[in-house]
């Protein structure tokens, strides 16, 4: 019989607590807390979609910045292999015009001594033929000479 009260006063509540709107309450709570986890469950969403445009975006930036430092890199490459091009040229250049300068300088010094070892060959010549000269010269042949010249000379000259 206890069970019998129980039940009782179990129904009686439960009308007490329908008559003052309780269930009403419970379930429009629950409808608002439902809702406000809708809300955050869609905000959630958007967020996520905002984060994975941003993520592509960057993603998109850090390709397009891979693809620059590697044509930056390209033409670094380019210009080292043009400059080294171009070194390489101005150097053998430089080689070419140093060699022409040093086979001008040697040309010229082979003909200046050329000059001299003739110019000294004529010295010597010219003195041996003096002493020759002046030894079959010598007296009354030599005045000779230079008179017969001397008057060759004047008779040119007139």
């Amino acid at each position: 019989m206890d069970t019998f009260w129980v039940g009782v006063a179990l129904v009686i509540f439960l009308a007490i607590l329908v008559k003052f709107g309780v269930p009403k309450m419970i379930v429009k709570g629950l409808d608002a807390r439902g809702e406000k986890v809708a809300q955050e469950l869609a905000e959630a969403r958007r967020l996520r979609q905002e984060a994975e445009k941003l993520l592509a975006e960057y993603d998109s930036k850090r390709k397009a910045a891979e693809a620059e430092a590697a044509e930056i890199v390209s033409s670094a490459n380019d210009e080292a292999k043009r400059l080294a091009a171009e070194a390489e040229a101005k150097l053998a250049d430089f080689v070419v015009r140093r060699t022409k300068a040093a086979e001008e300088k040697i040309a010229q010094a082979e003909s200046q001594a050329e000059a001299e070892v003739r110019a000294a060959a004529a010295e010597a010549a010219t003195k041996a033929a003096e002493t020759i000269l002046r030894g079959q010269m010598a007296g009354k042949a030599g005045d000779a000479a230079f008179a017969s010249g001397l008057d060759e000379v004047k008779a040119k000259l007139n």
